[in-house]
């Protein structure tokens, strides 16, 4: 709390309050032991950025995912949750929590199906007690937040099959869920124990990430009945885990067209409270396979300045295939953009410095502190200096030369104080000390 007061430039105290009334969380498992760098995230502070990496059943390089969890501590992610699910996950989730010093999360029913190197069960063939024990193995092993679906039940997949959506369920975890509870008839573990679950949180102080397993995954589903009935179950176990004393916060959409982004911000807080809200996206179109970390940045600005507190990147491959490091790093600055406009709005006298100072280097073409100051200072020195322009301060860039607007209005500035100078050097000589002034120099030619 000290720590994430001092880089939030709050008080402590005021800190503790909102730590103790749930509106922010600080996410970190008493059993990891590795020193990392803690976060606060929730009313007041600075909006937050997650990266997803991880393996998949179809390709599995665990040098791969070191590498993208490296860049994304090396650009700025404040959390990252490994989504693996094919490979050795006790070996991939301990190799990269080693390798991301960060605030850590995971989707533990991955690994509900996960039985040992090469060896998966049908997702459709789990028991309870998988669901379970893939949850308190995850904890036990040092992840500061999980994402669990517990606010789909069994009367909720039933209605699965009697709503048509364009979509379908595109959340990978809900649809394992969803189907579970069909083909056995039961209700969903994750939500028939869940107090048992709050018991093994609060133990290890593991904060809860509820997720959305019933988001859109197309725009033409944004907030239909399944989406809104999952939110207000989601915002009952929100308030029962508050009861335990377990840190908690909720996971939001998916697929909103853009005039449909802020209502759902304020639907999800009315719901939930001053909860954290945790959100993917929002894509605002469906189109821009490709450049979904462009779409779904739209979306997470507009959310984040209607007070979203984490915003879960996407990359270029989103929809197409497993992002290498690269894009891993093209989402992640395009989604600290989002944040920082989004901060504009909601705490404006902070995050306004960062664009104060830049605009004066800008200004006074000082080149060495806007490069500095750039989301990505390498990236901005790359492109600065790749046509031989000369290094140091007070030149012209490429773009405009010797019309920069910062130099030609600047000439004009100093010309005209160098005749006001001028005059009143004259007036001082042609003043007699108190008498009436002789003819005005203003007839003299301006200096060069």
């Amino acid at each position: 709390m000290v720590q994430v007061a001092k880089d939030e430039d709050v008080g402590l105290n005021w800190l503790v309050q909102r730590v103790a009334n749930g509106s922010i969380i600080i996410p970190k498992n008493n059993a990891r032991k590795q020193k990392i760098k803690v976060v606060g995230i929730g009313h007041g502070l600075k909006t937050k950025v997650n990266v997803n990496i991880g393996t998949s059943t179809l390709h599995q390089n665990l040098d791969e995912e070191i590498s993208k969890a490296k860049v994304a501590v090396k650009y700025g992610a404040d959390t990252i949750m490994d989504l693996s699910d094919g490979g050795n996950l006790d070996t991939i989730r301990q190799t990269l929590l080693e390798a991301a010093p960060i605030t850590f999360g995971t989707v533990p029913v991955y690994q509900a199906y996960w039985h040992g190197v090469e060896k998966y069960k049908n997702p459709l063939n789990i028991t309870e007690d998988d669901f379970l024990n893939a949850f308190e193995k995850n904890v036990k092993d040092g992840v500061d937040y999980t994402t669990i679906h517990s606010g789909i039940t069994k009367e909720l997949a039933k209605r699965v099959l009697e709503v048509k959506r364009h979509g379908g369920i595109v959340s990978k975890g809900g649809t394992i869920t969803a189907a579970w509870m069909l083909k056995y008839d039961k209700e969903n573990p994750y939500f028939e124990h869940f107090d048992y679950m709050c018991e093994i949180a609060r133990k290890y102080d593991v904060t809860f990430s509820l997720g959305d397993a019933l988001r859109p995954g197309s725009i033409l589903d944004s907030h239909d009945e399944l989406q809104v009935a999952e939110m207000i179950n989601v915002a009952r176990l929100a308030k029962r885990a508050h009861e335990k004393d377990v840190q908690v916060m909720i996971e939001g959409p998916g697929h909103v067209p853009l005039n449909e982004v802020a209502a759902n911000v304020r639907l999800a807080k009315s719901l939930i409270g001053d909860v954290p809200y945790y959100v993917l996206g929002p894509l605002v179109t469906d189109v821009a396979a490709g450049y979904d970390h462009i779409a779904s940045a739209i979306g997470a600005a507009v959310s984040a300045a209607e007070g979203v507190d984490l915003l879960c990147y996407l990359t270029p491959a989103e929809h197409l295939a497993l992002p290498t490091a690269e894009e891993v790093k093209e989402g992640l600055i395009a989604y600290r953009i989002a944040a920082h406009a989004g901060d504009l709005v909601k705490i404006r006298d902070k995050a306004i410095k960062w664009d104060a100072a830049i605009t004066e280097a800008r200004r006074t073409l000082n080149w060495e502190k806007q490069i500095a100051l750039s989301i990505n200072p390498e990236e901005a020195a790359r492109i600065h200096y790749r046509e031989g322009q000369h290094e140091g301060n007070n030149v012209p860039c490429t773009m405009c030369g010797s019309a920069c607007v910062y130099i030609m209005l600047p000439q004009q500035r100093q010309q005209k104080q160098r005749r006001i100078d001028i005059t009143s050097n004259n007036d001082d000589i042609y003043n007699d000390g108190g008498g009436v002034k002789e003819e005005s120099t203003a007839t003299m030619s301006p200096p060069s």
